[in-house]
């Protein structure tokens, strides 16, 4: 989730399916939530793992027909990420 969709409603339905909420509360909320900044960070690790990701255009595009060779093709990037 995002702050976008920090409303009741949506925190509400996320909470209901298990999902584990990572999302800073609006500073003008009533009643603002505490927020685990660890996890938060955490979070952004993952984020900025799929924007490098998608830096590469066989993986953006999904080029390859079987989900064996696009999967292989991600093992191998996030290979050559670590490496780099």
């Amino acid at each position: 989730m995002d702050m976008a969709y920090e409303g009741d409603e949506t925190r509400g339905l996320a909470t209901l399916l298990g999902f584990n909420l990572v999302v800073p509360p609006n500073p003008q909320r009533l009643k603002p939530w505490k927020l685990n900044k660890v996890i938060y960070r955490e979070r952004n690790h993952v984020e900025r793992l799929f924007r490098r990701l998608k830096g590469f255009r066989r993986i953006f595009t999904r080029y390859d027909k079987l989900d064996a060779l696009f999967r292989s093709f991600v093992t191998f990037t996030l290979i050559w990420l670590a490496l780099a």
